[in-house]
């Protein structure tokens, strides 16, 4: 590891602090970088008893998204990974992955939003592939568990001898949680932006979900339902499993609310599409949502709360040939230890250049490992 450095660039963040600490805990030294001296350096400072050695605590760099020279110059060769949790990522990740691209390093970030999830797929992506950079997006609760979870299931059907074709996949929380203010910012992006979903082996656009819900049997009488959501599952699965032609992603934060939210978002995404409108609206809500910063639950707090994450794989006349869920430690946390588990994984181990989604860039019995160690785990 002593020639590879691996950046984390927000590091003074919520979720940039709490992706520090494990990285340091996992003995990576990252360079913490941030747009003020002083704060990254206060976290380094408080970090640095973690490191398993004086060698490996933790170094400072400034950069800001606003001069992006300033974030080319963390980059300095390919055998640099940049972890970026910069958010709101539609309005603040592009510096990163393109500074990742001109160096031809890797990249990962905890974006959960779909467009800018979109955009790594199929506009950065390519570009990626000419500079020998390796793009690995939304590389946290969303979408990391997804993808495995489906992963798993489309294993468990192809072993049985019933490859499956579509995938329904749901994303729950158990218990008291909180979120971020980084997360109620990038939520208005997930709420305003037109959403997608994959329909007979094509990515498809939808403006409306119509308050569409889904219900998920999570066993010990939970039966929960989930919103559809556009998630790198759409993108990221059918590079491993090519016979995968529909999939929808469904989030079920909400609870009871579930299809409340369905359809405010149906409406605010109608809003946000007229023309001269939208934007401001969009801005509008984001800049009220983002008040405050670097804010978010605390141990107590996310000890109170529980990832449920489901895979169901069916064939093309609906029935369900294989159900994975997966239950772990709470999305900030999981988060954290993705991001940190990611970014030795790419320093360590040859990715092929372009984007990726976690099981192609890893390999899904190295991410099963891995999220295992990190307490996600099948529950059967």
């Amino acid at each position: 590891m002593a020639s590879v450095r691996i950046i984390l660039f927000g590091a003074t963040g919520y979720t940039g602090r709490l992706t520090a600490e494990a990285m340091v805990r996992a003995g990576l030294a990252p360079v913490l970088a941030g747009r003020r001296h002083d704060a990254v350096a206060r976290l380094a400072d408080r970090l640095a008893p973690l490191a398993p050695s004086p060698a490996m605590q933790p170094t400072i760099a400034v950069a800001d998204v606003t001069d992006r020279s300033s974030v080319r110059r963390l980059i300095e060769d390919s055998s640099d990974v940049i972890v970026s949790t910069v958010g709101p990522f539609v309005e603040w990740g592009d510096p990163a992955v393109e500074a990742a691209i001109d160096a031809g390093a890797a990249y990962l970030d905890s974006t959960g939003e779909p467009p800018f999830i979109r955009r790594i797929f199929d506009d950065f992506g390519p570009r990626a592939e000419t500079t020998g950079a390796r793009l690995i997006t939304a590389f946290g609760y969303d979408y990391v568990p997804g993808n495995l979870a489906g992963a798993l299931a489309l294993r468990r059907c192809e072993r049985s001898g019933h490859p499956a074709t579509k995938l329904d996949i749901g994303y729950f929380v158990e218990g008291t949680f909180g979120i971020s203010s980084g997360t109620r910012a990038s939520a208005a992006g997930v709420l305003l932006a037109p959403s997608f979903a994959r329909h007979s082996g094509v990515i498809v656009d939808r403006q409306s979900t119509r308050g569409r819900t889904r219900a998920f049997d999570l066993g010990r009488g939970r039966v929960w339902k989930g919103m559809p959501v556009a998630g790198s599952e759409h993108l990221a699965l059918p590079l491993t499993e090519p016979g995968l032609t529909d999939i929808e992603v469904w989030l079920g934060w909400a609870g009871s609310w579930t299809p409340v939210a369905s359809y405010a978002g149906t409406v605010l995404g109608a809003i946000a599409a007229i023309p001269g409108v939208g934007t401001g609206v969009m801005g509008g809500v984001r800049r009220r949502l983002s008040r405050t910063t670097g804010q978010g639950p605390d141990a107590e707090a996310r000890a109170g709360a529980r990832t449920v994450v489901q895979a169901e794989a069916g064939d093309a006349v609906g029935r369900t040939l294989a159900t994975i869920r997966l239950e772990g430690p709470s999305p900030y946390d999981l988060t954290a230890e993705l991001l940190a588990w990611g970014a030795a994984m790419a320093a360590t181990r040859p990715v092929t250049p372009g984007a990726h989604g976690p099981v192609d860039a890893f390999g899904l019995d190295a991410l099963e490992r891995g999220c295992a160690d990190m307490g996600l785990v099948a529950i059967t």
